[in-house]
């Protein structure tokens, strides 16, 4: 998957398409994302025992989009990602159509302190 927590996405379907958001959690497995602000759904919460404090009440959390349906966002625009080893030998993501790494966020691979 090559959406990460902490990306900076756009929605490209669904009833929020065009809204901007960050991602907060990432389920690999079932190809999914969540995404700040996004996907808004109403749940009813049951008082009980285990939620000692909290009342009983109408929540609005966000909930999770298929990974299909976001992509990276530069400069207003979506973009695909890939992957290029640097001169280091490190394995980076990169903007497809701008080849930019200043987008593509953190590196993956063999990391050392000295990169940051």
């Amino acid at each position: 998957m090559k959406i990460r927590k902490g990306d900076e996405v756009i929605i490209l379907a669904g009833k929020d398409k065009g809204a901007t958001g960050k991602v907060l959690r990432v389920d690999p497995r079932a190809d999914r994302v969540v995404v700040e602000g996004i996907n808004i759904i109403t749940k009813n919460i049951k008082a009980d025992a285990q939620r000692a404090g909290k009342e009983s009440g109408r929540v609005q959390v966000e909930a999770p989009i298929h990974v299909s349906n976001v992509a990276l966002v530069e400069k207003g625009q979506p973009v695909r990602i890939g992957y290029e080893f640097d001169e280091d030998g490190n394995k980076v993501r990169v903007t497809r159509p701008r080849k930019s790494r200043a987008a593509a966020g953190r590196k993956g691979g063999k990391e050392s302190a000295s990169d940051d």
